[in-house]
């Protein structure tokens, strides 16, 4: 989280392994419950009975790196690090994105934002601003920068600006060098391979496209947020699937408060927006735009 996690982030992946074997630490009702509410406490995120064995898994990773013999030594160290307490985020969070994710965002994104701010231009508004909460390892924000540059070309004359924020401090570093797997650009459509620069076996984002973009640490479940003005669009993408309902209608709404008037926000494919949201209207498959 981002994110809460990013844009992508997914908590426990299934595919993790499932331990049916005698466990290396004990893990007691209380470790577990423990833990659970210090995720949802702290980042917001739900977890179930059924990531008990999951939860087990990713943070025996942690125990062995610090060297100690027991959950309970681990909740003590928690309780009193600020920087384990990122680690255990970071532990429990499976960042999944890719370029172009869910293209019909990036063809609205064209179409309704960086159309009409070319046109407005014209009138005296040279400032857009574009969220990425939850940018993972940076597919998400440097897609967006991409369709950017392509419509704005002489985006240099522009206040143009693009924040991607996560909460896992390690994929944030990934994500700002800029540096991904050759493998990662197959499906990234013609007209926009130009910025990605081919380095071996590796894609390197054109430092234009890393110009437009600011990647910073943001738990969203932390308040206030710390910035001040407005975005054009915000993209919240597969990062609300793990927060209960109250968690996710809290979020909906300050993001709502974020947005301009006008404004758009994009959610993820698996994700939905439950009962009313004061000033929000659906604007096609998970798209939805703040009232005027």
């Amino acid at each position: 989280m981002a994110s809460v996690r990013g844009g992508e982030a997914r908590v426990l992946n299934a595919s993790d392994p499932v331990l049916n074997s005698v466990r290396e630490f004990a893990f007691s009702e209380a470790d577990f419950r423990h833990l659970v509410q210090l995720a949802y406490e702290y980042a917001g995120i739900s977890l179930s009975e059924s990531k008990r064995n999951l939860l087990y898994s990713r943070l025996s990773r942690r125990l062995r790196v610090l060297g100690m013999d027991t959950f309970s030594e681990y909740r003590e160290l928690l309780s009193s690090d600020d920087r384990e307490i990122e680690n255990f985020i970071n532990s429990i969070s499976t960042n999944h994105t890719k370029f172009f994710r869910e293209a019909h965002h990036f063809d609205h994104l064209r179409a309704h934002v960086a159309a009409p701010f070319i046109r407005d231009a014209a009138a005296g508004n040279r400032r857009l601003r574009i969220w990425s909460a939850g940018c993972s390892t940076g597919e998400e924000p440097y897609t967006i920068a991409v369709v950017l540059k392509r419509e704005i070309r002489d985006f240099h004359n522009y206040d143009v600006r693009i924040l991607a924020t996560d909460i896992d401090t390690d994929v944030l570093t990934k994500a700002a060098r800029g540096e991904f797997a050759g493998a990662t650009v197959d499906e990234v459509p013609k007209t926009y391979l130009e910025h990605f620069k081919r380095a071996g076996d590796k894609v390197v984002m054109d430092p234009e496209i890393k110009s437009l973009i600011a990647f910073r640490q943001l738990n969203l479940m932390s308040e206030p947020w710390p910035f001040q003005g407005k975005f054009d669009a915000i993209f919240c993408r597969n990062v609300m699937i793990y927060f209960d309902g109250p968690t996710k209608a809290k979020l909906i709404q300050r993001f709502v408060q974020q947005i301009k008037p006008g404004g758009w926000l994009y959610i993820g494919h698996s994700e939905s927006l439950i009962g009313a949201h004061p000033g929000l209207q659906s604007a096609g498959r998970t798209i939805y735009r703040r009232d005027e």
